[in-house]
């Protein structure tokens, strides 16, 4: 039988008092993220997803598609030859070239306004797509879907079955939902994305950040949709050497830098990964010898953060509203992944923005980049 629509429920635990404004398409999180690899290399996808504790729940009845699914998180391999993936794939090696937005209005309907507002259609047919929904251009671009799960047309995975002997909700190693979706821009194009995403969907900046390192730096803004969850980071670097630049040069191109997933429970999930063999990036043992001087009565087990090498951040006004988060090393081509944990904090780790941009510097300089 084909995999059921799902209905409206009640959503995780966000780890945040989430900020919310008019919401007049109904916006309400992200529904997937769509990988894509050339021919010959999908096995890393689908052995990267494993390793992170994702189970393929569903498989298209006719294409080589599969749904990874952890929580509420749905990450797609999609292997056909002859879609718009596989272009996207021969254009940037492995990558990210789709993903989804969630709505409470119809897909049409938001497809109508989102075009009206200035989006970019893109031309392909239906059967190039992985889903079957509404799509418009996105960053590098990639397919932006647009997801009515809630309505009564059936569920956008009607062309999918389930696999066999498969959890169709498994819990996995913790992950819960999308926290957030980075992407990396070519210098200048900060202002006309940010733009984008607040002429079509009503984004507000909630964070602007000015990074620097020991040789290089970066700018990042964060917007957010009306939801307060859909959450996407925008970054950019004038600097040839940066971490931004040597992305779009390994991409060939603007794209989605990492993935942010939330977790109820880091230290679990982070180690479940590591014991599967997930590499994620180093930082400094001085790193957590100043914890409790930079996050005064924090009440979290330093030596278990240490061990794990995840970093901790709190609002300066009162250290209470704390995160917890970690990254991979580059896993898809550059693409990574991020571990997050909110104990009250809506912020990205701006604290941590610092030893995390020094770290990806060194990992840099071990290769010969910098």
């Amino acid at each position: 039988m084909s995999a059921q629509p799902q209905t409206q429920a009640q959503g995780p635990n966000l780890g945040m008092q989430v900020t919310t404004f008019e919401n007049p398409m109904g916006i309400d999180g992200f529904e997937f993220v769509e990988f894509a690899a050339p021919e010959g290399q999908g096995d890393l996808l689908h052995d990267h997803f494993r390793k992170m504790g994702f189970t393929a729940a569903l498989r298209h009845k006719t294409r080589p598609i599969t749904i990874y699914r952890q929580g509420g998180v749905n990450f797609l391999v999609n292997e056909d030859p002859d879609s718009f993936a596989a272009d996207f794939a021969r254009a940037h090696g492995p990558s990210a070239c789709g993903f989804a937005i969630r709505f409470k209005k119809p897909g049409d309907e938001v497809l109508k306004t989102v075009l009206g507002n200035g989006g970019e259609a893109i031309d392909h047919k239906a059967d190039t797509k992985a889903v079957d929904a509404p799509v418009v251009k996105g960053i590098g671009d990639c397919m932006l879907y647009l997801i009515d799960r809630y309505g009564d047309k059936g569920s956008m995975y009607e062309e999918f079955l389930p696999v066999q002997g498969a959890e169709p909700n498994p819990i996995g190693f913790g992950l819960t939902f999308i926290d957030h979706l980075t992407h990396n821009l070519y210098f200048g194009n900060m202002q006309k994305w940010s733009d984008y995403y607040e002429r079509l969907f009503n984004f507000r900046e909630i964070r602007y950040f000015d990074i620097k390192g020991a040789k290089t730096g970066l700018v990042s803004k964060a917007m957010t949709a009306p939801d307060g969850i859909v959450r996407i980071p925008l970054n950019e670097s004038n600097d040839p050497k940066s971490q931004i630049n040597e992305y779009l040069d390994t991409y060939k191109g603007e794209g989605i830098q990492h993935i942010a997933c939330f977790t109820d429970d880091i230290y679990s999930t982070v180690e479940k990964m590591r014991a599967e063999g997930v590499e994620f990036l180093d930082t400094p043992d001085t790193y957590f010898e100043v914890i409790d001087q930079r996050v005064p009565n924090h009440g979290e087990d330093v030596a278990r953060l240490a061990r794990n090498k995840i970093l901790i951040d709190a609002d300066p006004e009162t250290h209470k509203r704390k995160l917890l988060q970690i990254f991979t090393t580059n896993a898809i081509g550059p693409i990574f992944f991020e571990i997050i944990q909110r104990k009250g904090n809506e912020g990205f780790g701006e604290g941590n923005f610092q030893a995390l941009f020094e770290s990806i510097e060194r990992d840099q300089m071990k290769r010969g980049v910098l």
